[in-house]
């Protein structure tokens, strides 16, 4: 559907994507994900036409559209700022793009109705002026205005960011149904984990303008391909030199001293010790219930581990008290330092 070859872009002396090669299939959610000024926004501009890239092809549906014209690239934009007409009604907003098209008033009036039934905006809402909404209902107005023109892909640039927090979880899932009612092709940009992981069918993670890895989100979790990846994706306990040195000389534990040994707090057993464990005694710091799930914090004599156990019913360990904390070798991710594998996916 989308394929990014080879793509470099530079501002002057400056790189912000090496080599980016990315293959974003029909009716996917691709994410790309990554902190700010990694590179992610700039190649979602190079491919809606807002960035012509130094080197490199910008294919989609095995055309090369490098050079196409942003308004002949049939790409639906979702801003990060949303980009509305706040004086113009929520109608004129979406039925714009139809306009230019010089599309009849009679046929832009259904196709905007049409849209808007289906982003859950009333008539009533189609009348007011954008400026009246609250910003997920403009964030409704903008995704509808993106996609009332029937793209064959729909960017979207951080649309979530600016909303609170609650608001966020719930438009997420309500974005994610969207994109699988419609089954359009999306490419979301944002810096935030955890909706990079609910939202998405893949994932592309930079940092400074290389791609470290693209995968599902389980693969992207679970076997973090860099450091990098394992240290943004998610929360994590770095093993010590300490303990790791402890580790072996005590549990023939194997583990190279060199490398950084990271492991999920989910994957660390409280007072559960199975064969082939590797384990350490440590004693309870703090303890936070949240329903679910309880969460530890447990100080050994070589560091302190964050644990996540599931709420099944058994008691809780109280702070000060004695735990054994143990783990799987293979739940281990393991790097070299320095380790950084640039566009290597």
């Amino acid at each position: 559907m989308i394929q990014l070859k080879d793509i470099v872009v530079k501002f002057g002396d400056f790189t912000a994507l090496h080599n980016i090669n990315v293959h974003v299939k029909e009716g996917e959610f691709f994410t790309f994900l990554g902190p700010s000024g990694c590179g992610k926004t700039t190649t979602l501009r190079t491919i809606t036409g807002f960035i012509e890239p130094t080197s490199g092809t910008v294919m989609m549906k095995d055309k090369d559209i490098t050079k196409v014209p942003i308004e002949k690239r049939n790409i639906g934009i979702v801003f990060q700022s949303y980009a509305l007409f706040p004086t113009m009604t929520v109608y004129d907003n979406i039925a714009f793009g139809l306009k230019i098209k010089k599309l009849k008033k009679q046929e832009i009036d259904e196709k905007v109705r049409e849209i808007a039934r289906k982003v859950d905006l009333s008539d009533e809402q189609l009348a007011k002026a954008v400026s009246q909404l609250s910003g997920g209902q403009q964030q409704r107005v903008a995704i509808a205005r993106a996609l009332v023109t029937n793209p064959s892909v729909i960017c979207l640039d951080e649309p979530l960011s600016n909303l609170d927090a609650k608001l966020r979880v719930q438009l997420r899932n309500e974005l994610k149904n969207m994109q699988r009612d419609f089954g359009i092709t999306s490419i979301y940009v944002t810096h935030d984990q955890e909706e990079a992981l609910t939202l998405s069918d893949h994932i592309a993670v930079f940092n400074k303008g290389y791609i470290e890895q693209i995968g599902t989100p389980y693969e992207v979790y679970n076997n973090s391909a860099t450091e990098f990846v394992c240290n943004f994706i998610g929360d994590i306990n770095r093993l010590s030199d300490e303990l790791i040195a402890r580790l072996n000389r005590e549990q023939n534990a194997g583990l190279d001293p060199v490398k950084h040994h990271y492991i999920r707090l989910e994957r660390l057993r409280v007072n559960e010790v199975q064969t082939g464990d590797l384990f350490t005694d440590g004693v309870v710091e703090s303890a936070e219930y949240y329903g679910l799930t309880i969460k530890y914090l447990i100080r050994t004599a070589d560091q302190t581990f964050k644990v996540v156990e599931k709420n099944d019913g058994k008691r809780i360990y109280e702070i000060g008290e004695t735990v054994r904390v143990s783990f799987r070798r293979e739940d281990l991710m393991s790097y070299e330092p320095g380790d950084y594998k640039g566009d290597e996916v």
